[in-house]
């Protein structure tokens, strides 16, 4: 680097805005001519506003309801329950391809007869459901959602 090479930038002082037509920037001191931007404290609008019409915000439509960050139980029903024998849950409902997860709730929701005697240990099943199976000499348990098994780190 040399004496040479610098470069200086001269201070320069900001503008005096206002100070009559001579100055450069009288009058209406570079904000044009009228309208809520000419005036003094226009800066202070809110995010969005458009000077006194219907913000964007408030014009366009929003979504409807919520999202439940839940995940939905999946459902079995009664009549689908015929094909199993003895103790039924989560992991012989998944190998009979009635649920797709064997780690995910499960509700039992009545619908036609049930004549298999069985023993349903799931989370959710419906009154008239557990009615039905009872009917039919088995019997129903409410249990908590399998946990996953931890993978051990093997290295």
């Amino acid at each position: 680097m040399k004496y040479n090479d610098l470069t200086v930038n001269k201070n320069s002082s900001a503008k005096r805005v206002g100070r009559g037509i001579a100055a450069g920037q009288g009058k209406t001191a570079g904000r044009g001519t009228k309208g809520q931007k000419s005036r003094t404290g226009h800066r202070k609008m809110p995010a969005g506003f458009m000077g006194g019409q219907r913000a964007l915000m408030q014009a366009i439509p929003k979504l409807k309801g919520f999202k439940s960050i839940h995940a939905k139980a999946q459902v079995v029903y009664t009549d689908n329950l015929n094909s199993l024998k003895g103790k039924v849950d989560n992991f012989v409902l998944a190998d009979a391809n009635l649920i797709a997860d064997p780690y995910a709730k499960v509700k039992v929701v009545s619908r036609g007869e049930v004549s298999a005697k069985i023993e349903l240990s799931t989370q959710f099943a419906s009154k008239t459901a557990v009615e039905a199976i009872k009917k039919a000499g088995g019997s129903f348990k409410k249990v908590a959602v399998p946990a996953r098994k931890k993978q051990s780190k093997e290295a």
